[in-house]
């Protein structure tokens, strides 16, 4: 029996036109339908737009939304496949991987880095890819891009403009297509910890900034001020920050105490913090910094979102944080 797709349509370059101003989501769904019948085998889909925007457009509301729709009709379809755009995919991929948390079927998000309609374009391969690992009956959410599958919250958009835009951060491929057909690394595919429930919450008063040599302390003072709640810091290595001429850590700790939950990631792509091996990390520990260990800059922050769009307590957001919930870090 054909398996029953899903495929969600919400804009970017995968359904580009050019317009005057530049290249613009212009596609609906069922422009692109033929196409997606070509790759789709014996599949069984069915499609609906839910937008029709650049990935630059994106915001948390509509990862709320998305969740919603996936959750609603989850039990309607063996797997369902997101077109998305490309620029903050990796940050829908991450926070789907924490609002459907659970989920029994496959969720795979793809897009490409040409409009479909070019003759020449990535957008094919990748809706292959997709519509056949949303076939798959294995569970959870997942990025389909250039013959190679990811886990959602650890992949990462690495290049630009080349076709293989993206990579795995810290953790195997859970699928790769070659001449063999598409072989899924079934060890790499993260163990269902519970039922599924949907928790499409989070807070928007999360800030994200990078160090670098000459920020102030008062910058961060600042964002306390405006009533930000969490804050993620893409640190120096594995995870040290100044305190001697500038007294960030000092700044930090204030944040701290009066309420802020501060995670410190690295600026560095692959390997993660190790906070207890300088005096740099130590100090950031000690005044109560979370570490982000091997997560990505787009798991670590959407983690903080979902995390503080649940709770307000603060050692509930301790534990929440420091547990493995998607496969988006190992400690």
């Amino acid at each position: 029996m054909s398996k029953k797709i899903l495929i969600i349509n919400t804009g970017g370059t995968l359904s580009a036109v050019m317009k005057k101003n530049g290249l613009i989501p212009g596609l609906s769904i069922h422009d692109m339908q033929k196409e997606l019948q070509m790759v789709s085998g014996d599949t069984d889909i069915e499609i609906e737009d839910f937008c029709s925007l650049d990935s630059a457009n994106i915001f948390p509301e509509d990862w709320s939304a998305l969740a919603r729709r996936i959750s609603d009709c989850r039990n309607d379809y063996d797997g369902i496949v997101v077109i998305h755009g490309t620029d903050t995919l990796a940050y829908t991929s991450s926070m789907l991987s924490f609002m459907l948390r659970n989920i029994g079927i496959p969720v795979v998000i793809t897009g490409s880095q040409l409009s479909i309609t070019d003759p020449v374009a990535d957008a094919m391969e990748n809706c292959r890819c997709a519509i056949h690992m949303a076939a798959s009956q294995i569970p959870g959410v997942f990025v389909a891009f250039n013959r190679k599958v990811m886990l959602g919250c650890r992949a990462s958009k690495v290049r630009s403009l080349s076709f293989d835009a993206f990579e795995s951060i810290n953790y195997p491929n859970i699928a790769t297509i070659s001449s063999l057909g598409m072989k899924i690394d079934t060890a790499a595919v993260p163990d269902r910890t519970g039922i599924f429930k949907l928790t499409d919450t989070y807070s928007d008063k999360v800030c994200m900034i990078k160090m670098f040599p000459g920020i102030h302390r008062n910058f961060i003072e600042s964002i306390a001020e405006l009533g930000y709640k969490g804050l993620y810091i893409e640190a120096y290595g594995i995870g040290g920050m100044p305190f001697v001429k500038h007294d960030f850590i000092g700044a930090l700790e204030k944040l701290i105490k009066g309420g802020m939950t501060v995670v410190v990631g690295t600026q560095c792509r692959y390997e993660g913090t190790k906070m207890d091996v300088y005096e740099t990390g130590k100090r950031a520990i000690e005044i109560g910094a979370l570490e982000a260990h091997d997560m990505t800059g787009e798991a670590a922050l959407t983690k903080l979102m979902w995390i503080l769009g649940m709770t307000d307590d603060i050692t509930e957001i301790r534990d929440y944080y420091s547990i493995n919930i998607a496969g988006e870090m190992k400690l």
